[in-house]
């Protein structure tokens, strides 16, 4: 046998590589797995989903926006409009105050001029009450350095030492928060008294 017998059976047994993929493909049919138009509609699908999502986060996006636009806006005005209930109760205490004047510059009736002004202290007190604002007035107690702020320092026999024993200025607080310290004189032991113990 020449080599060219020996070849040419086997050569008959070569199948085109055209139909060796046309039976893969007819049994990829077979075995159940999508074809080309099923592919083609599951693509379709998961885009139309897709763009569905997208339009679903430029919505959400957009709402997140707007609330977040919304709440700088409140928060803006809260700042601006924070005073408007204690301004409209302090006007009335202003008006009061400016009736006190011009009937001081017509009547010369201490006594009539000290009960307006009177009166107009008390509306003026009932507005802080109103708002929480509470008055700081530490006279004859122990001195709180939180609240109190000693100004100078008196020797005094009659009381303990670091006792309040004049407020030059009261001091205040808004919802138990300290707005302005109490000034203060605060007593301290005689030079001597301590010497006296001592011996």
């Amino acid at each position: 046998m020449n080599k060219e017998q020996k070849t040419a059976p086997e050569d008959e047994s070569v199948v085109p590589a055209e139909a060796e993929t046309g039976a893969v493909a007819e049994e990829g049919n077979e075995s159940g797995e999508p074809g080309h138009e099923e592919l083609q509609g599951l693509l379709t699908d998961a885009r139309a989903k897709a763009d569905e999502h997208w339009d679903q986060c430029l919505r959400l996006q957009a709402e997140m926006d707007n609330l977040r636009k919304r709440g700088e806006r409140d928060l803006v005005n809260a700042h601006k409009f924070a005073l408007d209930k204690i301004a409209a109760e302090l006007i009335p205490v202003k008006d009061s105050l400016e009736m006190g004047l011009a009937a001081a510059g017509e009547n010369h009736d201490v006594q009539k001029l000290i009960e307006g002004s009177e009166l107009t202290l008390k509306m003026f007190e009932s507005v802080l009450d109103k708002f929480n604002i509470n008055e700081i007035n530490p006279i004859n107690e122990k001195f709180n350095p939180e609240y109190h702020e000693a100004m100078s320092m008196q020797e005094r026999d009659d009381v303990e030492p670091n006792t309040v024993v004049v407020v030059m200025q009261k001091g205040y607080m808004l919802n138990d928060r300290l707005v302005r310290p109490a000034m203060v004189m605060v007593s301290k032991a005689p030079a001597g008294s301590t010497l006296d113990e001592q011996a």
